[in-house]
């Protein structure tokens, strides 16, 4: 046999083995949607908050028990009577770029990320002085006690309070951070993305996990196990189960509801829901132009509104998926009341609600409706909500996009006749709906408020209220007092709670709870 011949069969035969130590490097992983955002601090998007966890770290991390845990920090002390906070960082913190973390990093990171986020902006407003003591410490000087403080720098909701090199932190909070240089446990790979097919992480070699502590939701010791992390879309539901069924991917973040009784019949797949607390549908109304810049028409839907009809058709009949009469905050948490739901729970009545539209002003407006085509269960909502917009009189223009350019839009504050809006669908997600602190849209601050941007003056006053509320009665009785508030101003309206399971081949264990993280997945 020539030696060419020869050097080939060996490489034939080595071959498989080859692939099969590669493929065991990598874990590949169909997320909820295309990452079209890539900065976790500017957009609320939540692929974009479970890519932020992959690349960045936090100073805080949160437990199963949803108690704060240090993270980056290696521990803070305390001092007159609350009003100081001095955090020391720990050793071996690295950026992917080589430099170390230091302190005058993290106050950027802090004051960009508060730009942008509610419970950031709570913190800031109690903040009198943040600044950097040396390069391990910083310090918070307080205008009076703010002892959530961790739970701010630590919140696991949008956005994502994460710690970036101070000159990538000093960029326009307006503006998106495109250059992805963390301190966490995986490397974002630029030069491998392909818009719309493919997101790839490598592991960072420099990361040091904390030494103490359990693995738990986004707390403590983050342990990896593959080199490589391969975000892989796949926009037709079909087509992403025969992918997971024939172990072509290792994991699927949101199969559709339709397809669950398929993929629990092989026998092959670990289905677990890993979020809780759910994610509450949302139908958002730019309060900024005509019609809903009037909260009378805003209200007059509510009384239409059938959260079943939307929950049905979100994730079917299957009713361990989904709950009804939901309010502002996720039910269970604690500060989750039925205050004022009965404006959803009564007899629905369309006729009644088309008559009070026009009391209300509605003139036949144009109401653009931006439906998300390559996602299902927020499309579906859109589709519910579209036909019942027409069904009381409204003049719909609806139009199905992908959501990257959602998420575009609906930062727009144009007129909806020159590329805004009027509604858009999402769900919040998680901790983002367990108190006024994270809850992104009961802010009623104007141009500082999530998009749609009302302003609401009250709910503001009772936001305040809660921060200062002197004890957990008196917060729920605060949080009773947003919720009937919040049917007066209707900034959204809540289409019903569902607990999404995610997919994954059962060679696989240490899927941590709340979303998608990937540090301590291993082959069993």
């Amino acid at each position: 046999m020539k030696r060419r011949t020869l050097l080939a069969s060996a490489a034939a035969l080595a071959a498989p083995h080859i692939a099969s130590a590669q493929a065991k490097s990598v874990l590949k992983v169909i997320p909820e949607g295309d990452l079209s955002m890539l900065d976790p601090v500017w957009t609320t998007a939540t692929n974009a908050r479970n890519h932020g966890y992959l690349v960045f770290d936090t100073l805080w991390g949160q437990a199963a028990d949803y108690s704060m845990q240090p993270q980056m920090v290696a521990g803070h002390v305390i001092e007159n009577e609350g009003r100081q906070w001095t955090i020391t960082l720990r050793d071996g913190l690295k950026f992917h770029d080589g430099e170390p973390v230091r302190a005058r990093d993290v106050v950027a990171s802090i004051r960009r990320f508060a730009a942008r986020d509610a419970f950031g902006q709570a913190l800031m407003e109690a903040t009198d002085e943040l600044s950097a003591v040396d390069d391990k410490t910083f310090r918070f000087r307080l205008k009076r006690p703010f002892p959530l403080l961790p739970n701010a720098l630590g919140k696991t909701g949008t956005p994502m309070p994460c710690i970036m090199p101070e000159r990538l932190a000093l960029t326009d909070p307006s503006k998106q951070v495109v250059e992805m240089v963390g301190s966490g446990p995986f490397r974002f790979r630029a030069d491998e993305r392909v818009a719309g097919s493919r997101v790839v992480y490598e592991r960072f070699d420099g990361y040091v996990p904390r030494a103490d502590g359990s693995p738990t939701f986004t707390a403590g010791p983050k342990r990896v196990h593959f080199e490589r992390v391969e975000w892989i879309t796949i926009p037709d539901p079909q087509t992403a189960a025969n992918a997971l069924m024939n172990g072509e991917v290792d994991y699927w973040q949101t199969p559709t509801p339709d397809l669950l009784p398929m993929l629990r019949k092989t026998g092959k797949l670990a289905m677990e829901v890993l979020d809780p607390a759910g994610g509450i549908g949302c139908l958002r109304f730019n309060c900024l132009f005509p019609p809903f810049d009037n909260p009378a028409i805003r209200r007059a839907l509510l009384g239409g509104i059938d959260q079943e009809a939307f929950m049905t058709a979100v994730a079917g009949d299957e009713r361990a998926l989904w709950k009804d009469r939901v309010g502002v905050f996720c039910p269970g948490a604690p500060m989750a009341s039925e205050a004022g739901i009965e404006v959803l729970t009564g007899s629905r009545d369309l006729a009644r609600v088309k008559r009070e539209l026009v009391a209300a002003g509605y003139k036949g407006e144009p109401v653009v409706v931006l439906g998300a085509s390559d996602y299902p269960q927020t499309n579906a909502m859109a589709l519910v909500a579209a036909d019942y917009l027409r069904q009381v009189g409204m003049n719909v223009d609806f139009q199905a996009i992908d959501w990257g350019t959602v998420v575009q839009r609906r930062a727009s504050r144009k007129p909806p006749a020159q590329g805004g809006w009027n509604i858009y669908f999402t769900f919040l997600n998680g901790t983002n709906n367990f108190d006024p602190a994270s809850q992104l849209g009961i802010r009623g601050n104007g141009d500082k408020a999530w998009f749609g941007w009302p302003t609401m003056p009250r709910m503001e006053e009772l936001r305040t209220a809660w921060f200062d509320a002197p004890d957990l009665a008196a917060q729920k009785r605060v949080c009773e007092e947003i919720q009937r508030q919040f049917w007066v101003d209707v900034p959204y309206i809540p289409l019903g709670v569902t607990y999404f399971p995610s997919a994954w081949n059962k060679a696989f264990t240490g899927a941590r709870m709340g979303f998608p993280q990937f540090y301590d997945m291993r082959r069993a």
